[in-house]
């Protein structure tokens, strides 16, 4: 008798828990349909834009709208992405780690103000960190051994490198969601050299040249190599070009999610930013909102990196955002990361 009663109850437990996912599951639905099908097409577009911007989720508006009706939400043609470069003249660096250690090791003591600051970053539907360096020839971007496997999260790549910090970097071949990090989209430049893509295809480049001034936009590996790019990766789209918003039509249509992004101010200060969402506290930002922060901040140029469960900083091995993901830390190909 008592096994028969414990059963009961184990199974008046289970059909409480299913009944309520079922409902709560149901509920969802529901709220996705009305904002998908209902008479507000901004609400549509906005919803349609933030879910299309992930891997996993990015089925769902196909389940409720036509074709046609995504395609005008979001397709951008190829031959309208600007062909914008920068100005290099705008960024004056000041002294880097290598000139304070020759004045050091030339006898003069140099008292050295602390090089990495934190600003806390609140909108009306997110909060953020931006981490600012200094010394932008800290910057570099790490990434696995090689390419085609799995990839690193962001904590081995700071311990991999023995890093300082970092964040997420460019993007990577994500089929719904099921991507292991090992395959870079675009280019990646390390050290001077190209490691993965190639010369003749355009891509949105993110990647420091030899003296430490940030290149953004889009651009061929050819092109990038031109400009000296010792350090890159590939994602987009850019945010601020030589102080303006980028023309970038891409921007326009961008959702709210969890964002990383990277710009540089005048006197060569590196702005690394991330942006939390999918939350309560912090649904997420747009495009638009991105490139308010950066110019704020005094950003000549920036960029978008990737975002979304991607989306990560660290610095001293504590993580100073929330990550999106429910399933871990996420496996990337490259990162940004900042030498100790």
């Amino acid at each position: 008798m008592k096994k028969k009663k414990i059963l009961k109850v184990i199974l008046r437990i289970f059909l409480v828990l299913f009944t309520t996912v079922l409902l709560l599951a149901g509920a969802v639905v529901g709220v996705v349909y009305v904002i998908l099908c209902g008479p507000s097409l901004s609400a549509q577009e906005l919803l349609t834009r933030s879910l299309k911007e992930t891997s996993a989720m990015g089925f769902v508006p196909d389940l409720f709208l036509s074709e046609e009706r995504i395609n005008e939400i979001m397709v951008v043609s190829e031959e309208e992405l600007p062909a914008e470069e920068i100005d290099t003249s705008l960024v004056t660096i000041a002294a880097t780690q290598q000139d304070r250690d020759e004045e050091t090791s030339g006898g003069t003591a140099v008292e050295e103000e602390e090089d990495i600051e934190f600003v806390e970053i609140t909108g009306a539907s997110y909060r953020g960190i931006m981490m600012i360096v200094k010394d932008p020839t800290r910057l570099f971007v790490g990434t696995p051994d090689r390419f085609g496997d799995v990839g690193l999260t962001l904590e081995e790549m700071v311990e991999k490198y023995d890093a300082v910090g970092g964040v997420n970097g460019g993007g990577f071949y994500d089929p719904n969601g099921s991507g292991e990090g090992g395959i870079p989209t675009g280019i990646v430049i390390t050290n001077g050299e190209m490691t993965y893509g190639n010369y003749a295809t355009y891509s949105s480049v993110i990647g420091f040249d030899a003296d430490g001034i940030l290149h953004v936009g889009n651009m061929t590996g050819a092109e990038a190599q031109e400009r000296n790019l010792q350090w890159a990766c590939s994602f987009g789209p850019a945010l601020v070009i030589n102080g303006e918003a980028s023309t970038d039509p891409r921007i326009s249509s961008s959702g709210v999610n969890p964002r990383t992004a990277i710009g540089q101010r005048a006197d060569g200060a590196v702005l690394l930013l991330v942006v939390d969402g999918r939350q309560v506290t912090s649904l997420g930002a747009t495009f638009e909102d991105l490139i308010s922060i950066m110019l704020e901040h005094g950003a000549v140029n920036a960029s978008n990196l990737d975002g979304g469960s991607s989306s990560q900083m660290i610095y001293n091995d504590e993580t100073l955002n929330i990550n999106a993901s429910v399933i871990g830390l996420r496996p990337l190909p490259t990162t940004f990361l900042v030498s100790k």
